[in-house]
């Protein structure tokens, strides 16, 4: 059931179902809650469930013209907060998990687990830096365009057919989307904080979920980086939506992972 708070005269939708220890799953850039419904199918039958809508995204409503991963991380804690949960095992895919890591920095005493899912612990590079300029440009001109053309190149090659259904799903929700919220997401990425350090060092349990051949994200220079640390890898064969390309295995990995941290 969709439910709604209010943050700062902002709306805030949210969904929960299910019992047990809280998971709290936060999806990407151009994504909305519903892209969790299979997981939190399955998820729901073992643990609380609660997905977001994150600002500017899906039913929630833009905050300002920069969506810092500060400022949506604050947000999501005032939903936990009203919600009256305390500790929990917190899953972000992509741009959700940058939100992850400034949650987890944040709120560190409230974490069990983070699992960064087809997401990185890096910041922008210079040249990522260009790149969210020229998008931030592209959107300017016809979001329409920059929409239709992002969401299949989120795939693996070979999936963009196979999943035409579920792309064009993705496509059309991303299209009701307003300007302000896709700009002020690519504005709020393109500042985020570097996270490696204390991804690494961090005590709470930990798991990055990389697709092999992920168009978006170096798999082999990530797990490069995560070598002889405590960072459980899994890698799936596909690209950069585990949650439709890896269902069945993402949501044995998500299971098994959340057992390990309660």
């Amino acid at each position: 059931m969709d439910n709604f708070f209010t943050y700062k005269n902002t709306a805030v939708r949210y969904r929960t179902s299910g019992k047990g220890a809280a998971v709290i799953l936060l999806h990407g850039f151009l994504e909305d809650l519903t892209m969790w419904d299979a997981v939190s199918e399955e998820l729901s039958k073992r643990n609380k469930v609660i997905s977001i809508d994150l600002l500017g995204h899906g039913a929630s409503d833009n905050l300002g013209y920069i969506h810092t991963m500060e400022e949506q991380a604050e947000m999501v804690m005032a939903v936990l907060k009203h919600l009256k949960l305390r500790k929990y095992v917190i899953i972000g895919h992509s741009m959700g998990g940058y939100i992850n890591l400034a949650f987890a920095k944040l709120f560190p005493s409230t974490i069990k687990g983070v699992c960064l899912m087809n997401s990185t612990f890096e910041a922008d590079s210079k040249e990522k830096k260009i790149n969210r300029d020229r998008a931030i440009v592209a959107v300017k001109q016809n979001h329409k365009t920059f929409i239709r053309m992002s969401i299949p190149n989120l795939f693996c090659e070979q999936n963009r057919t196979r999943f035409n259904t579920e792309i064009e799903h993705i496509i059309n929700s991303a299209l009701k989307l307003s300007l302000q919220g896709i700009i002020a997401s690519l504005e709020g990425m393109k500042i985020r904080k570097d996270s490696t350090s204390f991804f690494k060092k961090a005590t709470f349990k930990k798991m990055l979920i990389l697709g092999a051949k992920d168009p978006v994200l170096d798999s082999e220079l990530l797990k490069n980086q995560v070598k002889n640390t405590e960072i459980e890898v899994v890698e799936f064969p596909d690209g950069h939506m585990s949650h439709i390309e890896n269902k069945n295995e993402l949501i044995k990995t998500l299971i098994d992972f959340i057992k390990s941290c309660n």
